[in-house]
């Protein structure tokens, strides 16, 4: 028998899932406004601090307004929200949502060559910076980022798993983000990956091809480290392009 670990949920966070659902689902629209705390806590069978302090996540996640005094207000999730809330638009009552879907890999594809891009420069500045001062710190730095990526591209030669192919994958690309020192460029990464975890099964037959593409991900490991920007984004723009083509045609196109 497989036993799963108990995952203990607390009640606010019961009562921001379902009304955040009902927003992003679009049951409850922008400019509506919700019940007052006393009817929601009634509605739902909780306490009203459960209700407060979850009205409290869903303006922090930019879904309500909530002003002392006067209603709740649902907000237009598209002007407000952040990239928290993209796991619960790709997939919705079990189902992955075709537009966010082809949305994420078109932002995949536009940025994943980019941070290819910014890795490689700023090892090439490591490089040059231990090179030049023999600086202990810097040249740990570069070997660091040299190493896992090898042990990644590595693990990646070897897997015959598809989800575990994807999950090495995705470590590969969480290295060449560090690697880019861009904090944006970090909390995008986090978000996407967040969404597509999900559905790593899912996707594993369309993606078989990439992340089976262990010689690929070597030459973009090897432009990296050489420090050479421009070969590190036809690299990453050679891998990611072929399945990104055809998860996107899968999808319906646009």
């Amino acid at each position: 028998m497989a036993l799963q670990p108990v995952v203990k949920r607390s009640v606010s966070a019961d009562v921001f899932e379902q009304i955040a659902a009902d927003v992003l689902s679009g049951e409850l629209a922008p400019g509506s406004t919700l019940p007052s705390e006393r009817q929601l806590a009634e509605a739902l069978g909780v306490s009203r601090p459960a209700v407060r302090e979850a009205l409290q996540r869903l303006a922090a996640a930019g879904l309500v307004a909530v002003r002392q005094g006067d209603a709740t207000t649902v907000l237009d999730y598209r002007r407000g929200a952040g990239l928290e809330v993209l796991p619960r638009l790709l997939i919705r009552e079990g189902m992955l949502e075709p537009a966010v879907a082809r949305s994420i890999l078109e932002v995949r594809m536009h940025n994943g060559p980019k941070v290819a891009e910014l890795a490689a420069a700023r090892m090439g500045a490591l490089d040059q910076s231990g090179a030049s001062q023999s600086s202990t710190e810097t040249s740990t730095e570069f070997e660091q980022v040299r190493d896992d990526l090898e042990r990644v591209v590595a693990a990646l030669t070897v897997e015959t798993d598809p989800v575990a192919l994807q999950r090495h994958a995705l470590e590969f690309w969480d290295h060449v983000v560090d690697a880019a020192d861009s904090i944006v460029f970090r909390l995008m990464f986090n978000m996407l990956r967040t969404a597509y975890e999900p559905a790593l099964a899912a996707l594993a037959p369309v993606m078989s091809a990439e992340v089976g593409n262990a010689e690929g991900y070597r030459e973009l490991a090897a432009a990296i480290v050489a420090g050479r920007p421009q070969k590190a984004a036809d690299k990453a723009r050679a891998l990611l392009e072929p399945a990104t083509t055809a998860l996107i045609e899968a999808l319906g196109g646009r």
